[in-house]
């Protein structure tokens, strides 16, 4: 059952009309067994000299039903084919984008646990398998057990005999079959896993291409990609090498049920207390019901492999989805109209805050407020907590210790959607989809007018140089935005985060690795961008955020330093420091 429940992702429902469609169609097919046993014995009996003449009347009888039945088995053959591939189709279509909506729900930092490769795995490779198994192996595995126990049931009230020799090898065959199961499923594991890994690094090897080509290494140098082929091979031969001779070792055994009934049926002859005919109809059907159990245990080895798989997937989709089902709270729980906004009034507050990677604590008892509408500098050296600030703002992660106050509110009671919907992120590394620059602006605002979006460009300084690409607005970009260079992308980046107009904006030092002419332009449409909102920045040139309302300076996880330009520059403490050295680097460059 926990095979079944892995391989439909835990939805037992998309199966109840394949199988059943498959077991009826398996039943009907019983009836031909029925018609040839008959025409068997209407032919004995004449040349057994039990009649005077060939009943070739009831011969053609049992012709014209078989031509009926024909067309019988054509019609519930094709429901049992369309039952099983759309139902095989409804678990991969729609598990995809379940399992893809779910990814969306989890926090950031649970997914980057996973290497991207191996939720891509899970996202078509896992789902194509779950959808092979559903509309292949699973139906046929059911038909291969309701026809074995079926003809059991029916031949036991013909001769009991022959019956029990016929199936007395198939208790030892499923036993064979069970004990291998818990070894299989290591191997199985191990097996996706190496694929899993091989895929991640021939990913890993197609995106450093440029550099690998740049240093002259050449392909077979690169002893990651090398060696995950490597494992990949063995954990593939192991699995088949350990799982093959159990299958082989039952499907022999089922098949020696075949030889038992015949000698059972010659030393019953020639004890005379069976009959030619009896025997002849336990040859026919019993050369038949073997046949779907040993195509099902042939491919029972890739039905538990195929089960593995849909574990992984139902294994992610199990993971708890972020808390929290409040809308954002307005301030005070009342509206403009009733009480202005206190612009004196924290937007956000860190209230004695610690957070953990892998139980390794980066930040210690963090107190800071966020006011609204004003800039506030993170500073400090790197790894010193500035960027995890900002990842527990947007919640891609929740503190361990403390809490985070939106409005008063515990950011962990809110909304998670509620939440990114208030807030605009622009980062150093800017992503754009493989799709065209108006909807890679749109993805912010579905919904924008062609003037609305325009009017953000503008303000974005993107508009000219966007009406200058082959197809203005409808122009391509490559995957990443690999067709642009870096300052026209982090411009579509700010003019995205405008068009959302998103109360917070976090900017990860847009312009930190733009040349001087991108640079002007980018913190331009920054200035456009941060009117009128609150605006967290992680600052790397101490030099764009001297007139920023508070600077926040983090050492190794800790504030040991807050206030603004002036006041910190007289306590003459780290930030001190960091401002006379990037002075002397600019003295020095000039």
């Amino acid at each position: 059952m926990n095979a079944i429940k892995n391989i439909t992702v835990g939805d037992y429902s998309k199966i109840r009309k394949p199988v059943l469609a498959t077991m009826t169609a398996n039943l009907i097919n019983i009836f031909p067994f029925a018609l040839s046993i008959e025409a068997i014995n209407v032919i004995f009996r004449y040349f057994a000299g039990q009649t005077h003449s060939l009943d070739t009347k009831r011969l053609w009888i049992i012709t014209a039903a078989m031509l009926l039945y024909m067309t019988v088995m054509a019609y519930f053959e094709k429901l049992s084919y369309r039952a099983n591939f759309r139902g095989a189709y409804s678990v991969s279509s729609e598990g995809r984008i379940k399992l893809a909506e779910h990814l969306r729900r989890l926090p950031l930092g649970f997914l980057s646990k996973y290497d991207p490769a191996d939720l891509s795995s899970m996202l078509i490779t896992d789902f194509a398998m779950a959808e092979t198994g559903i509309s292949h192996h699973l139906p046929q595995l059911m038909g291969a057990v309701v026809m074995p126990l079926l003809a059991f049931l029916g031949l036991v009230w013909i001769d009991w005999r022959m019956s029990v020799a016929m199936f007395a090898a198939l208790p030892i065959a499923i036993l064979v079959i069970l004990c291998a199961t818990k070894v299989q499923n290591k191997l199985n594991a191990a097996q996706i896993q190496a694929k899993t890994a091989a895929a991640a690094r021939t990913e890993e090897y197609l995106q450093g291409l440029r550099i690998i080509k740049a240093y002259n290494m050449e392909g077979e140098k690169f002893s990651r990609l090398k060696d995950s082929f490597l494992r990949l091979k063995k954990a593939s031969i192991r699995l088949e090498a350990l799982s093959g001779p159990f299958v082989l070792l039952s499907i022999a055994i089922v098949r020696a049920g075949l030889t038992f009934m015949v000698l059972t049926g010659v030393y019953l002859i020639l004890s005379g207390s069976l009959n030619v005919l009896t025997f002849v109809m336990f040859l026919v059907i019993g050369s038949r019901v073997f046949d779907p159990l040993t195509n099902a245990l042939t491919n029972f080895a890739e039905f538990r492999y195929f089960s593995v798989a849909g574990g992984r997937i139902l294994s992610l989709m199990q993971e708890k989805e972020q808390d929290g089902a409040a809308e954002l709270p307005q301030e005070d729980s009342l509206n403009s109209e009733e009480k202005p906004r206190n612009p004196h009034r924290n937007l956000i507050e860190f209230k004695d805050v610690s957070f953990s990677y892998n139980d390794k604590e980066v930040l210690h008892g963090i107190n800071l407020q966020f006011r609204r509408n004003t800039l506030t500098a993170l500073v400090g050296k790197s790894g010193s907590g500035k960027s995890t600030v900002m990842k527990l703002i947007a919640r891609f992660y929740d503190c361990n210790k403390g809490e985070i106050l939106y409005n008063g509110t515990n950011l962990k009671t809110l909304n998670p959607e509620a939440l990114m919907r208030n807030i605009s992120m622009v980062f150093q590394d800017v992503y754009l989809f493989k799709d065209t620059v108006r909807n890679n602006i749109l993805f912010a605002k579905p919904n924008a007018s062609e003037d609305e979006m325009i009017e953000v460009c503008k303000k974005a300084q993107c508009h000219n140089f966007i009406m200058k690409l082959p197809n203005g607005y409808d122009t391509m970009v490559g995957e990443g935005g690999q067709t642009l260079s870096g300052g026209e992308k982090q411009r579509i980046s700010i003019a995205r985060a405008m068009l959302k107009e998103s109360e917070i904006v976090l900017l990860d030092e847009a312009t930190a690795s733009l040349d001087a002419e991108n640079e002007f332009w980018v913190q331009k449409a920054i200035n456009n961008l941060i009117k009128n909102k609150t605006v967290i920045v992680i600052a790397h040139r101490l030099n764009t955020i001297v007139t920023a309302d508070n600077i926040a300076v983090l050492d190794n996880g800790y504030i040991t330093e807050q206030g603004t330009h002036g006041e910190l520059i007289n306590n003459n403490k780290l930030y001190k420091k960091l401002w006379d050295l990037q002075m002397s680097e600019t003295s020095t460059d000039e």
